[in-house]
């Protein structure tokens, strides 16, 4: 069992021809997910390896193809136009991994979204990966094995190091589902949290934060109130100083909010387990 992906989905990637859409639509490939069109402006009626039919637009990929989701490698500048079009497509579920796209594009993104009724993962985010059945995105495959642990994460890097600590001593995934960590994204902890909680397969949850925002005081507080699974965090960042950017967009300590022990704190007066150290995950765990 799994969250959001699976080896029925039906995968479209936008930019399919571009250096890092046409690399990693190949290891997704070989994965084992099911890439059943791509889409490049101009580039209509070309093949990707002589499997996968490459189109114009997302409307005609999606009628041709029954796509359900689809993944973008765009540059920045054309990515919230690409969210634009997958969702006036009719897919249901957009996951980017286009890092550096404008907040304001963003903010116009999830308006938009949000009235369309559609799931954006991202932007800037590795994507997620169902061992066994789905990879869509970035996550390297082999770092992972099938299991009942879910994990949601802010940071892509992070992520795949307690994939690979968990499946050293035989712990597996669910799925992974990396969110992102720029200011304004599609779905949130809250969001994965919520699924992981509906699904009968994830028996333990691994959340991963970062410094700068919110986001995690207030998933700290959807635990302690909405969640009967038990909940293990990390938060990265913790010698990082105010008013300097760690890595993602929104991992920024502004105005005393967003730091790392603020985060800890709340958290573990939600009643997870905080790891000192992402090595200690697999032993809070059991």
């Amino acid at each position: 069992m799994s969250i959001l992906v699976n080896k029925n989905t039906r995968l479209l990637v936008q930019g399919i021809t571009g250096g890092e859409g046409l690399f990693h639509t190949r290891q997704m490939v070989a994965y084992g997910t099911n890439v059943v069109a791509g889409v490049t402006p101009g580039k209509g009626g070309e093949w990707v390896d002589s499997k996968i039919p490459v189109f114009d637009s997302v409307k005609i990929a999606v009628e041709a193809s029954g796509a359900n989701t689809s993944i973008i490698f765009v540059p920045a500048r054309f990515a919230a136009d690409s969210i634009f079009e997958a969702a006036d497509a009719g897919i249901p579920f957009i996951v980017c991994i286009t890092e550096g796209i404008p907040v304001s594009d963003m903010m116009r993104v999830r308006n938009y979204i949000d009235q369309k009724g559609v799931r954006l993962l991202g932007p800037n985010c590795p994507g997620l990966l169902t061992p066994g059945e789905a990879k869509v995105g970035i996550i390297p495959g082999n770092i992972a094995i099938p299991g009942n642990i879910g994990i949601v994460s802010r940071s892509g890097t992070l992520t795949y190091e307690v994939l690979y600590a968990l499946k050293q001593v035989g712990m597996g995934s669910s799925t992974t589902v990396g969110i992102g960590g720029d200011p304004v994204n599609g779905t949130n902890h809250i969001d994965v949290l919520q699924m992981f909680e509906d699904d009968p397969h994830t028996d333990k949850i691994v959340m991963i934060g970062e410094i700068g925002g919110t986001d995690e005081e207030k998933a700290a507080e959807f635990i302690a109130t909405k969640m009967t699974k038990p909940v293990v965090g990390f938060i990265a960042g913790q010698t990082a100083p105010p008013g300097k950017r760690m890595g993602h967009a929104g991992a920024i300590i502004e105005g005393g909010a967003g730091t790392a022990a603020d985060k800890i704190k709340a958290l573990e007066t939600a009643g997870v387990k905080v790891a000192r150290h992402p090595e200690e995950i697999p032993d809070l765990l059991r």
